[in-house]
């Protein structure tokens, strides 16, 4: 792996079953969005470990018209709002609204959100780390190149971990939760 110029790492963080309590019913109001334990100090770490953190949420729930946009952002704003409360910061939020049945290329497992973080962000993916709760998340990572995938098995973890030892391979780490997710990727991506 390369060690770039600027010596600046990136983690990509999925928001529901990573960041907060997923549900089969989607996410529709600020409310119902609940932290995980740990994940706010999780970014906290990170965050005071010099990582740039994005989220990357496929959220189909706006072309389904299941919420307006507007609800949309009122619940990133709860999400980054308690972040910061916590002195965590997410540097930007990129979504997919698109159905599956769209085909578009930013939905995961298509690497799009990603890709459009580092041509915005001039980031190098060979000091990155992508970090979900289901096979979708960790296909994206891959697919868009980054160095390191790591599944929690908060959310979907348990059954992406099926689906991906008897498909694509394991994940590079299988973490407890975020935190611990955070807690590996400082010390691995020291070695970077």
């Amino acid at each position: 792996m390369t060690r770039s110029g600027h010596g600046v790492k990136t983690v990509f963080l999925d928001r529901d079953g990573v960041i907060n309590v997923d549900s089969p019913d989607y996410i529709k109001t600020p409310e119902e969005f609940v932290f995980i334990p740990g994940s706010v100090d999780a970014i906290r770490r990170l965050t005071e470990k010099g990582f740039q953190i994005f989220v990357v949420t496929n959220q189909s729930l706006i072309n389904r018209k299941m919420i307006p946009l507007e609800t949309l952002d009122r619940i990133f704003d709860k999400m980054i709002d308690g972040i910061a409360a916590g002195g965590g910061c997410i540097r930007e939020i990129f979504y997919c609204p698109h159905a599956p049945e769209e085909r578009c290329e930013c939905r995961k497992p298509n690497p799009g959100m990603i890709l459009q973080a580092s041509r915005k962000y001039g980031l190098d993916l060979s000091q990155a780390a992508m970090v979900g709760d289901s096979a979708k998340d960790i296909r994206c990572g891959r697919n868009a190149g980054v160095a390191l995938s790591v599944l929690v098995k908060t959310g979907n973890g348990d059954k992406a971990l099926q689906t991906l030892l008897s498909s694509d391979g394991p994940p590079d780490h299988v973490a407890a939760n975020l935190y611990d997710a955070a807690t590996w990727i400082i010390h691995r991506m020291t070695d970077l």
